[in-house]
This record gives structure tokens, sequence and C-alpha cells, in this order.
């Protein structure tokens, strides 16, 4: 633990620092798997990227000790060699158990376990004048900053520490593939199949309005005689979306049927990172390359979520697709789909049920407060999540217009965005969804005030951008940028050639300054 004591002083130093100034922060994790554009420089950043260790696993409790950089993959393999498995898995094996808790992740097993931050016991956390802290969801140690820090981006200090609940793992996983070919049957069959104590894992792939694929999962030790597994994350895989689209066809034929195939277990937890659910699909599109068997080989080493953020964020093509997470009532969700099928007609789309309901005292806390008064065993204590990925437009109002009109349907709906993405909301329409004054008494409470807020670090400010572009060299550049395919070719080349995309270079000025204080 003490290499841990002492990366946790460096990043108190730090926080005390930017505190005795009241400069606000940003804080630099190492990775990222947000769409949002890194305002990030070396002169306004806390550097917690030396945080990303497994420093424990308890077989006995069935808890890991983990630094909040450590990766969902390196998270997994740790709990593996010791037989346990998180409860709930990020589907991108990059996410980070800190990124999971302050960012808010729901997986196919959060049906189950709640999102991401409902199974973790407890967090240590650097609060904004450099105190460290401990912070637990169940015991009443601070339990108010503890749900204040879920889904809180870093707003109300630094995460340094989380334990994590951990569950038996086994071999395999049983996957059963069944369509459905109404919205009320994807439903009906997706709550049919998290009521069954038996399934381990639920979720699903929409493929359009009239045809959707059911994927229930079940923990296994054996493989039956005769069976080979079905593997996802080698390069002469399928995608395992495209790999469902052709267990579609054949269930097409007889809707009443079902698919088993038994998956290895990292395989099935990480079986969206080839490609990224699809949105990796789009990048051919982007470049007028063959999409086929052949190509999505000999380009793999670019399909795999980690390489597909770098890419990303440095070609700015984010601010051209839609990229959003909402999660919606289950009464609501076929009227949700009529909705996006007329406006937006976007297919596939991810369906993933997620239990928000909070079952632990004092739960009444930070932005999502009012999951503490949902009943967990009712159908409100649950939501439905869909993942929402693809063309948006190239006209950048028509752009921004979409996503607005999306949050608004959501927010019409009793819905949830999950904020990773961009947020297009006006500063009040922002606050109507989520619990201001909790947030605020917390903020308050814990001296963080004088940091930036959740709103400040999600939105889009459109006004900023619109004053930019009035000038000239601004101007200039977005027409030079807007040429096809220059964005996509400059992602491609910093992506090969490697460094850092997320940290921008300080302003030198204010280092000269800083050096003569």
């Amino acid at each position: 633990m003490q290499a841990h004591d002492n990366a946790v002083e460096a990043v108190a130093a730090q926080v005390r620092h930017f505190f005795e100034r009241k400069q606000p922060y940003r804080i630099y994790h190492g990775s990222t798997n947000s769409t949002r554009a890194s305002q990030r420089r070396r002169d306004n950043t806390v550097n917690t990227s030396a945080l990303n260790r497994v420093l424990t696993v308890n077989v006995s409790t069935k808890t890991a000790l983990v630094e909040p950089n450590v990766p969902t993959d390196a998270l997994v393999a740790a709990t593996l060699e010791h037989g346990l498995v998180p409860l709930v898995v990020m589907e991108f094996p990059g996410i980070t158990v800190g990124g999971g808790f302050s960012g808010t992740s729901g997986e196919s097993s959060s049906y189950r376990y709640g999102i991401f931050d409902n199974t973790i016991n407890w967090i240590e956390i650097v609060l904004p004048n450099g105190h460290v802290s401990k912070a637990s969801r169940a015991t009443g140690e601070n339990t108010d900053l503890f749900w204040g820090a879920a889904s809180a981006f870093g707003t109300l200090g630094v995460v340094t520490l989380l334990e994590v609940q951990l569950r038996e793992a086994k071999p395999y996983v049983r996957l059963t593939y069944s369509m459905r070919d109404t919205v009320a049957g994807v439903n009906a069959k997706i709550r049919e199949e998290t009521a069954d104590e038996r399934v381990d894992y639920v979720d699903a792939i929409m493929f359009s309005k009239d045809s959707a694929v059911v994927c229930s999962g079940q923990l296994t030790d054996t493989l039956p005689e005769g069976t080979s597994p079905r593997r996802l994350t080698r390069s002469r895989d399928p995608w395992f979306y495209i790999h469902v689209r052709r267990l579609q066809k054949r269930l097409q034929s007889n809707p009443s049927s079902e698919i088993t195939e038994f998956i290895p277990l990292v395989d099935y937890l990480f079986r969206y990172d080839r490609g990224g659910f699809w949105v990796a699909e789009y990048a051919f599109q982007y470049f007028i390359t063959p999409f086929n068997r052949i190509t999505r080989f000999l380009l793999d080493p670019f399909m795999h979520t980690r390489t597909m953020y770098r890419a990303l964020h440095q070609s700015g093509l984010a601010d051209h697709y839609l990229v959003q997470d909402v999660g919606i009532p289950y009464d609501k969700v076929a009227e949700f789909v009529d909705w996006l099928d007329d406006a937006f007609h976007i297919y596939p789309l991810w369906l993933c049920p997620l239990k928000i309901a909070r079952d632990t005292p004092d739960a009444h806390h930070g932005l999502h407060s009012e999951f503490a008064e949902l009943d967990p065993d009712s159908e409100a204590g649950g939501i439905m999540n869909f993942g929402i990925w693809g063309p948006g437009s190239f006209n950048r109002r028509e752009f921004i217009e979409k996503n607005r009109v999306l949050e608004r349907k959501v927010q019409e709906l009793g819905g949830k965005k999950w904020l990773y993405a961009h947020a297009y909301y006006t500063e009040e329409e922002f606050w109507a969804q989520y619990d201001r004054k909790s947030y605020d008494a917390l903020r308050t409470k814990y001296g963080a005030n004088w940091m930036p807020s959740v709103y400040d670090k999600v939105k889009v400010d459109i006004d900023a951008e619109e004053r930019k572009l009035r000038e000239w060299k601004p101007w200039l550049l977005a027409l030079f940028w807007s040429v096809w395919p220059l964005k996509g070719l400059y992602g491609v080349l910093m992506t090969i050639l490697g460094g850092d995309y997320l940290l921008r270079k300080s302003n030198q000025v204010e280092m000269l300054k800083e050096h003569n204080e």
C-alpha cells in the first residue's frame, strides 16, 4: 500500500496547489471512453495516471481493492486468477474502474446488480481542499459523498481507490438467442429473462423496428461434449453483432425457435470490443472501403475500441456522429422506438435493461438522488437503456438540432440521458433532469464550489463555437477540415504515430510564470 499512498499524496499535493489558487482543474486518467473533446492541458490538470494497479483480491469477501485507472480487462484478468469476476463488467476493455464509477456504466448484468457504482462498497477520494477521505455506499461513512461522487465526473473530488464487489466466475457463458418481431415482444422477452434467477446476462440488438434478437446468458462450468466454443476476440472471429445478424436470418425462418452457443467468459464480456458494437462499420463507409470478412481481418488492429476512441478524438469526427445512451421507462419503450424510427431510423440499436433503484440506507444524494425513492422490486426500479449510435450530420446546426430533439424526447418520456457523451441542453434544461439541489449542497459541504460543475464538464458551448467561427483563422481551419477525408486521415495518422491525445501542451507563458513563482 505504500506505493499507493505515495501516489495519492502526489495527487493530493496537486489538488492543494489548485485549491490555494482557486483554479479549476481537469483530471487526467491517461485514457477515456467519453466522446467529448478533451479540455485538458498540463497546466490545468491533476494527473492520476499512476493509479493503475489492482492492489488486492480477497477471495473470502469477494472484493478487490482497485485504483481508478485500472482498465476493465486488467481487472477481469486479476480477478479470474482467483476464480472471481466483477458483478458488472463494462463492455469495452479500456473503460477504467474509476470511469465506470464516475461516469455511469450499465451492462448486461446491470438488470440484477445495478449500474456499476452500485457494485462499489467504498471509495477513497481526495477532496477539493486536498484532504484524503473515505466514503461508503452502505456503512454510513460519508454516504452522501459516495453517492454525490457517483456519476459526477470528478466534480466533487478525485477518486483514488475503490473496493469492487466480485462473484464466482465460470469458464463459459451459455448464450441463448431468440428473435422477436414486435417492440412489445422484445420488451416482454427481456422482462421474462431478467425475472429468471438462472440467467446472469441479458441484452438485445434491434436490427429494425420489427426484428430484434434477445441474448440471454448463463454462466456454466461445462462445455457439452462435441461442442466447440464460439470465439469472438481473435482477428479471424466475426464481430459479435455481425454474428448475431447471421443468426437472426436463421431465426427468421422459425421465429419461435432458439439458438444456443457456449462462449468463453472473457470473449463474452468483451464481445463488443471489436467493431465497437457496430460503430466501426461507419468508418468503412466514411473511407468508401469494402466491408467484408477480408477487410475486417486486415484492419483488425484498428477495430478495437481503445484504438477507435483514439482515432475518434484525433479526427474530431465525434462532432458528426450521433453517439448517445439513454434510459427509457419500460412502459414507454414502444412509444420511444416508434418515435426513434420516424425521427432517425438508425439501426442497429442496443437494448440493455438496467436496475437503477438504490436499496441501501441514506442513498438520496447526488445527481440521481431520486433513484433512492424507487422500489427495486417493481418495474419502476428499472429502465431500458438504448444505445443510439449512427450518422448524424456534417452540417453542424443540423447535427446539434438532432441531438436536441433526442434530448427533449427523452425528457418528455421521463427518461435519463447518460453523460459520457456530448450534452446539448441549456443549463436550465440540464438541471430539470438532474438533482441540482442535492448536488450543489454536497459541493458546498465538501468545498467544491470553485471547481467546474458537471454541467460545465459535459455541455457543448454552441454560442462559443459560433463566435469563434466569426474569426477568419478558425473559419479557414474549419473550411479546410471540412474537406473529405482530411479529418479521417488525420485521425488514422495520429493513431498510428501514437502520443498523448488527451493532454494538450500547456500554455508556455503560464509555465514560465509558474516556474518564476
